[in-house]
């Protein structure tokens, strides 16, 4: 069953916090993991995109007195930021009553607002965990292949789908559901066509630089509504900015920030790449493969005990993944689809500018091996073992 793991996770978040945020883009499995850890729980679930069930969560503080010794499970719940407020002293009553944890687990599809919200009102009193797509630590129970999960993404209905042409089609329409109707329904004013546009121009410069500036020329906006309209695809945790690690190196370091399409099979749809054929084709295939790569990693870290960031300087040194605990860079990752990889220069120099011992290069290969006496080429997968084996 695809989604068991990070179940486990929430299931264990709600063993030892009073509430749960559980963010992350529409038709991820939120809904999914939700209702299954609810059916195991005997919670209350209410989806408050239903009038009905909104309408009968506007009052919090009646609605948890009716149900004062049950899990809440909310979905949509950036919808009704007013609840918010009182729920602080909704939990603080729980637990003079004995009823420590497990009594709230919000869904929502936006992260920004959301966060403000529950962080200002609940502070100490929740913990957040991001679902991101399926990710090939999952594949085996869903007999999936590494190659199908790239080529269309990691939403569990795509990547589902009986075919190709039918995967791609439902790419499609969850872009234009986005377009037509999310965006609006969360109160950004913004063209759909001119949102359309701007996402599939930062599909075309996958993994590279932010220019806004281009952007802008090229969508007739100016550098200011580019980076608004960024902050949107952000916010609804389609678009990934990964930040330069700055350092002191005494080099000229790149300070602009890297730009993903977080979902692998979004990026192809928005490229109309429908086979794995024309994937490798295809120029930007490289540039998928790395933010494929980097989106697996960072969404695997349950317990967020790393940063990430890329490292660049103006020579040419780079990294392409830094993983930073407690502000200083543990881990240099470096993604390569060659079956034979082979390392530049500026990988090594750059792990040395910043005093790296553990250094990977992830490979489209089945084998761990020692590129170099202190470099390991190591698959995806195995690399989850590595950084993750104990996220159990």
């Amino acid at each position: 069953m695809l989604r068991r793991r990070f179940e486990h996770q929430i299931k264990k978040l709600l063993a030892t916090n009073a509430a749960v945020v559980l963010i992350g883009p529409r038709q991820i499995g939120k809904t999914t993991i939700a209702t299954q850890i609810g059916e195991e729980l005997g919670a209350i679930y209410r989806d408050l995109e239903t009038p009905r069930d909104l309408s009968q969560v506007q009052d919090i503080n009646l609605f948890a007195e009716t149900y004062p010794d049950k899990l809440i499970i909310l979905d949509e719940v950036q919808r009704t930021p007013e609840i918010f407020a009182p729920l602080r002293g909704i939990i603080d009553e729980r637990r003079r009553k004995d009823f420590k944890y497990q009594q709230f687990l919000f869904l929502g599809s936006a992260s920004l607002d959301l966060l403000g919200q529950t962080s200002e009102s609940l502070a100490g009193r929740v913990a957040y965990a991001e679902l991101a797509g399926v990710n090939v630590s999952e594949l085996e129970d869903a007999k999936i292949s590494e190659s199908d999960l790239w080529l269309r993404g990691g939403f569990p209905d795509n990547l589902l789908a009986p075919d190709n042409e039918t995967s791609l089609q439902r790419r499609k329409d969850l872009i234009r559901s986005y377009l037509e109707r999310d965006v609006p329904q969360f109160g950004f004013r913004v063209p759909a066509e001119t949102m359309r546009r701007l996402w599939t121009m930062l599909a075309h410069h996958q993994s590279g630089m932010l220019n806004a500036s281009a952007l802008g020329k090229g969508l007739g906006i100016s550098n200011k509504k580019v980076a608004e309209y960024v902050d949107i695809l952000v916010d609804l945790l389609l678009v990934r900015r990964l930040q330069p690690w700055h350092a002191n190196v005494g080099k000229r370091l790149v300070k602009t920030p890297k730009v993903y399409i977080r979902d692998s099979g979004l990026l192809h749809a928005l490229l109309d790449i429908e086979t794995t054929d024309d994937l490798l084709g295809h120029p930007v295939v490289g540039h998928s493969w790395e933010g494929f790569v980097i989106e697996n990693i960072i969404s695997q870290d349950f317990r967020s005990r790393y940063e990430p960031y890329f490292y660049r300087t103006s020579a040419g040194a780079e990294i392409d993944l830094v993983l930073v605990k407690g502000g200083v860079p543990q881990i240099a990752i470096e993604v390569k689809r060659s079956s034979a990889p082979k390392l530049t220069k500026g990988f090594k120099l750059a792990c040395d500018d910043l005093g790296i011992k553990q250094r990977y290069v992830v490979y489209a290969g089945d084998e761990k091996y020692q590129i170099s006496k202190d470099i390991c080429a190591i698959p995806l997968k195995e690399l989850f073992n590595e950084l993750y084996s104990d996220d159990t």
